[in-house]
């Protein structure tokens, strides 16, 4: 009887989820800069009855959904920041903010927590246990905002963690599983090679940093290629790389930065380790000095199986065993990770991409997009995990 209600309750407000989302669409915030979003969310909660505690670890907000019955306490997070791209697709729900935009489904992960909150809200007389709704700022740019939050006790008395990402390049109708490593962490590179300045046509008077530092970047490849176990996934790149001003000038610095992407911890380091060794040396026998600046960023995010089978079991409760996929882990990093090292939990991915093929685009892409039953999925998995826990 309550999977009935509350399902049919999700289903019932699945246009209220729509609006939602495209309400937040038309109105992004930055990572650490939002005021609208979380203000918008704890009044949604707070229409609901729901208790809201707002200013969490800055600007996330948590509520919490006490239930009839007495049983475990079961949080579900969703992030609520915008990235720093201009929105170039054709949609009624087009960002009106020049230069910002939802390009990650972070809006779309509110909007179902949301609609999952107001249904489960609606039945909660029937609910064994608590429901903790954890809505965070600041994912997409480090430090973060799962730390802050944590530091401020959302997961104070909680029993396990769920969480979902929409995923626009995979099949819509499936829910994407994995148990242990599901997304990589990071660490940020910036290398500085200083040579000194000479004239084009003199190249002999000076120390080249465009030369050096061309030597390091090829070079760097051979961490992953001969010191990693190739068993073990290492990915190291360089996104910029600047120097110089003029056709006929050897310019006195070089600048590169780059990532440093990986599972295990002992790689981490040794990858770390080696690219400073490299670069410094490399740069020594060019006649430059070479700075390198390592800063780690968000840590590898690993699943625990047993919370994962609960996901499992959810899943295919309500959309059958054929919409439950087991996936790869992948490269992109996610700071839901840190929620993990304190508690039990699952992170999970929910297949978005959209019916035509030509709007389809990858995350972080200007014509970034998502289709929108997918936030119904999550909001039934996250009803589905909460009624495993009836017992």
């Amino acid at each position: 009887m309550l999977k009935e209600m509350l399902f049919n309750k999700i289903e019932e407000f699945m246009e209220e989820m729509i609006y939602v989302r495209r309400h937040l669409h038309m109105h992004p915030e930055l990572s650490h800069k939002e005021i609208a979003t979380p203000a918008f969310i704890a009044n949604y909660l707070v229409d609901l009855g729901i208790e809201v505690r707002s200013g969490v670890g800055g600007r996330g907000v948590v509520g919490i959904i006490r239930g009839g019955k007495p049983g475990k306490t079961i949080a579900f997070r969703a992030d609520f920041d915008a990235l720093p791209i201009h929105d170039a697709k054709n949609a009624s729900y087009q960002s009106t903010v020049p230069g910002v935009m939802h390009a990650c489904g972070h809006d779309g992960h509110t909007a179902a927590l949301l609609g999952f909150a107001k249904a489960i809200n609606a039945v909660k007389d029937q609910v064994q246990g608590n429901i903790v709704l954890i809505h965070q700022f600041g994912e997409e740019l480090p430090p973060g905002g799962s730390r802050a939050m944590i530091a401020d006790g959302c997961l104070d008395g909680v029993d396990a963690i769920y969480g979902a990402h929409l995923q626009s390049t995979m099949d819509s109708g499936h829910v994407y599983v994995r148990d242990g490593y599901l997304q990589a962490g990071e660490d940020t590179i910036n290398i500085t090679v200083n040579g000194s300045g000479a004239h084009g046509a003199e190249p002999h008077k000076g120390a080249d940093p465009i030369l050096a530092a061309s030597h390091i970047m090829v070079a760097l490849q051979s961490i992953v290629s001969r010191n990693t176990d190739p068993l073990k996934e290492l990915v190291i790149s360089i996104g910029k790389f600047h120097a110089g001003d003029a056709d006929n000038v050897i310019p006195e610095k070089a600048v590169m930065e780059g990532t440093i992407r990986v599972f295990d911890e002992e790689l981490r380091t040794l990858a770390s380790v080696r690219l400073a060794d490299l670069a410094r040396s490399i740069g020594r026998g060019l006649g430059c000095e070479v700075d390198v600046q390592i800063e780690r960023g968000y840590d590898a995010l690993w699943n625990h199986g047993a919370q994962m089978d609960v996901v499992r079991k959810a899943a295919a409760d309500v959309f059958g065993s054929d919409a439950v996929v087991e996936t790869q882990p992948i490269m992109p990093v996610e700071d839901f990770s840190y929620y993990l090292q304190h508690v039990p939990g699952a992170y999970f991915f929910v297949g978005a991409k959209m019916e035509d093929p030509k709007k389809v685009f990858p995350h972080h892409h200007e014509k970034f997009d998502f289709h929108e039953p997918a936030m119904e999925m999550i909001a039934k998995t996250f009803a589905g995990i909460v009624l495993d826990y009836q017992k």
